[in-house]
């Protein structure tokens, strides 16, 4: 089954960013060893949210077109990956492998919709 694994961060989390939480280097090392076990159908990284663009309805139904950051929480999708694992526990194992899990930020684990 296929899953998502969304590696989140907060923006206002002094253990998440430049000056906390787990390196590159870390996130580099865990991109070999998904790779390696053959689970990984894709991945990406984002740029920080203050570089997206966010297009939305206002009242009347116009498409409005924004800059971020875009919600009023502070979470944010750093990256992710899409993988190809037998159930829900293989999953939850590799976030737990993920430096995403690390103090500073989390994964959210979603099925993907067979569709």
């Amino acid at each position: 089954m296929k899953y998502a694994l969304l590696l989140m961060g907060h923006s206002n989390d002094p253990a998440c960013g430049e000056d906390g939480g787990a390196s590159p280097e870390e996130f580099f090392t865990f991109d070999q060893e998904i790779t390696a076990a053959g689970v990984v159908v894709s991945s990406f990284a984002l740029e920080d949210p203050e570089l997206g663009v966010a297009v939305r309805s206002d009242a009347d139904g116009e498409r409005v077109v924004s800059s971020g950051p875009f919600a009023e929480v502070q979470e944010f999708v750093g990256g992710g990956y899409i993988i190809d694992v037998a159930n829900i526990d293989e999953a939850i194992a590799w976030a737990q492998k993920s430096p995403a899990s690390a103090p500073g930020g989390h994964v959210e684990i979603r099925p993907l919709a067979p569709y």
